[in-house]
């Protein structure tokens, strides 16, 4: 259900603010906490928080050239819904997962970190109702599967109560993928 404080489609800029971070997977309706310190990154929070309050996260490649990573094409924008200051100079923020987005191309930025251009279109579902074709029985025996031959454990009554689309995010993120394979 859309509130005051969540985005319809036509409302997603055209640009971001982009946060490689390694290992730090945002998806849609997701919340990811994070601790940001480097000045770059501490702008890049006081100008997000000036403007739409939106971040995007984005997966970094590990190249040998540390100097400016490669990223992957996609990522998931977030918006900051909480935020707090520490006495050391640092923000705790928590990032809302909205919806995901594909890197058109990097755009200069004077304040040290990075931003694109984005387009939204392949991911409009994200912003959805909720409603989806997908069999949420047949999502769960295929977990089932996949966590029993990698003998996991699972409490699957916690996710008895989710949609389908929370369901898809909850097992992405919580199953043994790689950062990139989540995203």
């Amino acid at each position: 259900m859309r509130n005051r404080f969540t985005f319809s489609f036509s409302e997603l800029p055209s640009s971001l603010p982009i946060f490689p971070l390694s290992g730090a997977v945002l998806l849609p309706n997701g919340q990811l906490p994070l601790n940001i310190f480097e000045d770059r990154y501490l702008s890049m929070i006081n100008d997000a928080l000036s403007n739409s309050r939106l971040v995007g996260m984005v997966q970094p490649k590990n190249n040998a050239d540390k100097t400016h990573d490669e990223l992957y094409a996609t990522g998931c924008a977030g918006r900051i819904v909480s935020f707090s200051e520490t006495r050391d100079d640092r923000y705790l923020i928590i990032l809302a997962g909205v919806c995901r987005f594909d890197i058109k191309e990097e755009i200069e930025c004077a304040k040290g970190y990075r931003r694109a251009e984005v387009v939204w279109d392949r991911f409009s579902d994200d912003l959805g109702d909720g409603d989806t074709d997908l069999d949420a029985s047949d999502l769960i025996d295929s977990a089932r599967r996949y966590t029993e031959q990698r003998k996991l454990s699972v409490d699957w009554s916690a996710l008895d109560h989710l949609e389908p689309r929370e369901l898809v995010d909850t097992l992405a993120c919580s199953l043994p993928f790689s950062p990139q394979d989540k995203q």
